[in-house]
């Protein structure tokens, strides 16, 4: 199963990204309903993985933390962008859950992640190496600020790749309580 961790936005939040996702040529879109914040991709993983991850992301304690999304950008580079995101303000909470979530994924036995963390929500994906429509895009959308939310629980998904991209499936949710 592949698998990863995600916070979830909340539809309200979801729905202003959404309204970003136009005015760029050969990009894929991402639908808001695959709209997350990735804390940590994990692959394949076998049962007994599996529920090694489940039993480690279970036992992480952490309180609810407000959170909120600002600017847009892409990876690697404007000359050569291969994804457009949504970043986020600064965030300490944030970034102590998703190291107590690498720890948990490492100790179910999966390898480190070796590139360091980014928070960012994916908007889209090129097929091709290209500038169209990106720098327009990028200055548009620069001052972009979310609504605040709370960050009350994160979750395990599976993904299932098909040619019309991915399906995301919620394999289990894992509340946040003070």
């Amino acid at each position: 199963m592949r698998l990863f961790v995600a916070i979830d936005l909340p539809d309200g939040v979801k729905q202003s990204v959404a309204d970003l996702c136009r005015g760029v040529p050969g990009v894929r879109w991402l639908p808001p309903e695959q709209l997350h914040l990735t804390l940590r991709f994990i692959g394949e993983a076998d049962e007994a993985v599996d529920g090694a991850i489940r039993r480690g992301l279970a036992a992480i304690v952490s309180p609810p933390f407000p959170l909120a999304l600002r600017g847009v950008g892409c990876f690697p580079s404007p000359r050569r962008p291969r994804v457009l995101w949504v970043g986020l303000g600064g965030s300490d909470p944030l970034h102590r859950l998703q190291q107590a979530v690498e720890a948990a994924v490492n100790g179910a036995g999966v390898p480190a992640e070796e590139r360091p963390f980014s928070p960012h929500i994916t908007l889209a994906r090129l097929r091709e190496h290209g500038e169209t429509g990106i720098a327009p895009f990028l200055a548009r959308n620069a001052s972009f600020q979310g609504e605040p939310f709370t960050v009350d629980a994160f979750y395990l998904y599976s993904s299932i790749l098909t040619p019309q991209g991915a399906i995301h499936r919620r394999e289990a949710s894992y509340p946040l309580a003070g």
